[in-house]
This record gives C-alpha cells, structure tokens and sequence, in this order.
C-alpha cells in the first residue's frame, strides 16, 4: 500500500508508518498481520484531520459469520474506522483486509463483498423504492433478470412491497433506512457494514431490521453495527468492540467484554464519562414549585 507523503505545508504529524509498525511519540508500536479468516481485519489504522487525530492506530479483527457491534461516544471514531474499513475513506496509515483481501491495494476484488450503509447516507430519493432498487443492483453490476427478482424479494422482505411506486423522498425515516439497507443487501454482499442502521427507526421497523440482519448471519454473512443503544447491541450482538478517543479500549465477545456487568455499566466505566449531575438545585426547586 502507497501513502502519500504530506505536503511540505502540511501539519507535522507525529505518525511514522514502517510497514506492520509505527512511530508515535518516538516510541515504535508493533502491529501483527491480519487475521485472513476474518471478515474485516484492520491495522494500524490512523486519521488525522488537522490538528485532531481522530482515529490512532486501530487494530481489530470481526471474526466471519458474527453480528458484530462497535460502540462509542460521539466523535469516538467509530464512523471514521468503519469508512476507512470499507474504502470510503483513505486511511493516512494502515491496512484493511476484506475476508483476507486487502482492500486498498485490491479495491476491486474487496469491494463487491461489502454491503455499506453509511452515517447520513444521501439516497435518489425522486425515484420510487422500487427504481432505486433496480438502480442499485444495475450498478453492481447484475443482469437485470437478476435485479428484478431481487428487487422483489427485497421489497417483500422489508414489507415495502405496498409502496414499491413511491418516491422514497416521501419514505418515513423507518422506510428509508429499509430502503437504504436493501439496497446494500442486493448483490448478495459477504458482509454488512451498517452505520447507526435503527438511528430514528421506529421500534416495529427495527424490530423487523433486526430479524432480517439475524437471517442473514444465520445463513453465514457477517454484520457489522455501530450503535449508541447498548441494550441492542446486547441483546443482538455476539462480539463487540468499544471505542474512544480514537482507540479500541476493548473487543471480543459480548459476555467477555461486559464480564459480570451490563454491557452499558462496563462501556461508561470503559470510556470514564459519567458525570456528577451536581449544580442544578435550581431545577429541582423549580420542579417543586411547579
């Protein structure tokens, strides 16, 4: 993999890659190679936008067939690691693996075993569910016989069938994001990388969501969520990861992660960002005297 060098106007990083290693700080960090077993193993990953590096030497592997959470506050890094992880985003340092393919160095090859719903995804939202669709499985490249019956299928399965002839900008926020997933599920992708994909989802449409990502692990594919809820990734997840600051604080199964602790007890104790809710008598009084 090629980096770019930064231009001679460009912020000192303090970031050296050599190869499997890099240099913070003067102290030289050793990385192992990637898991090829692995649906995603990432790196060494780092991203710096000016002055803030947001991501800072990631390494983390999403062991195949697992339904996979990454969790974190915001500006955690989570959705910084997850583009880089799927070529959205080019990493300043660092490796991404696809099912043992590196997908930098062979995007070609990676790419069609992903399925990608990213943050604040902008959809065509003119066409109807349907058009979109059939948009979507053109684009990847399928015949369009193929299309069709996927089309169909899809449309059915996320119980859009009824409004298969309406435009998605007139889609509730729920009907969107089924839209916006079965567009990344219509060429049959390996693994899904789905960023916030029950965010302002209302419970029926994410209870549906969950049982279609379920069947699909089910069946040997891979998930990927990032998420705020950690009672859903408890209850949905068999691994997790927990990231912040732009490092990953721990990984591995849910029940090795949260040890005797809810996931949510062992994440804020992991990230340190309870609070004393001091200072605020005024609102109490105020209550009372209401």
């Amino acid at each position: 993999m090629r980096h770019r060098q930064p231009r001679p106007d460009a912020p000192r990083t303090d970031v050296i890659a050599h190869g499997r290693a890099a240099t913070v700080a003067g102290v030289t960090q050793q990385t192992p190679p990637p898991d090829p077993g692995a649906a995603l193993s990432v790196r060494g990953l780092w991203k710096r936008f000016g002055e803030k590096i947001a991501v800072a030497g990631v390494d983390l592997d999403v062991p195949s067939g697992s339904f996979f959470g990454l969790v974190g506050p915001n500006g955690a890094g989570k959705t910084t690691t997850l583009s880089m992880a799927t070529g959205l985003l080019r990493p300043d340092f660092g490796t991404a693996h696809v099912l043992g393919t590196d997908l930098w160095a062979r995007p070609d090859d990676a790419k069609p075993m992903l399925g990608i719903l990213p943050d604040g995804l902008r959809l065509f939202d003119r066409l109807t569910g349907a058009q979109l669709l059939t948009y979507s499985g053109l684009l990847r490249g399928l015949d369009r016989d193929t299309v069709t019956t996927r089309v169909e299928d899809l449309l059915v399965a996320m119980d859009l069938a009824d409004d298969r002839d309406t435009l998605v900008v007139d889609y509730s926020a729920g009907m969107t994001k089924k839209i916006a997933l079965a567009g990344a599920m219509i060429h049959a992708p390996r693994v899904l990388v789905l960023d916030e994909p029950f965010e302002a989802v209302d419970p029926v449409s994410a209870a549906n969501i969950r049982d279609i990502l379920r069947r699909y692990v089910d069946d040997g594919g891979t998930v990927v969520v990032s998420s705020h809820v950690m009672d859903l990734v408890q209850r949905v997840c068999s691994h997790v990861a927990v990231i912040a600051g732009g490092h990953v604080l721990a990984a591995g199964t849910v029940d090795e992660v949260r040890g005797a602790q809810t996931l949510e007890d062992r994440f804020v104790e992991l990230v340190g960002g309870r609070r004393d809710a001091g200072g605020l008598e005024w609102l109490r009084t105020s209550s009372a005297s209401g």
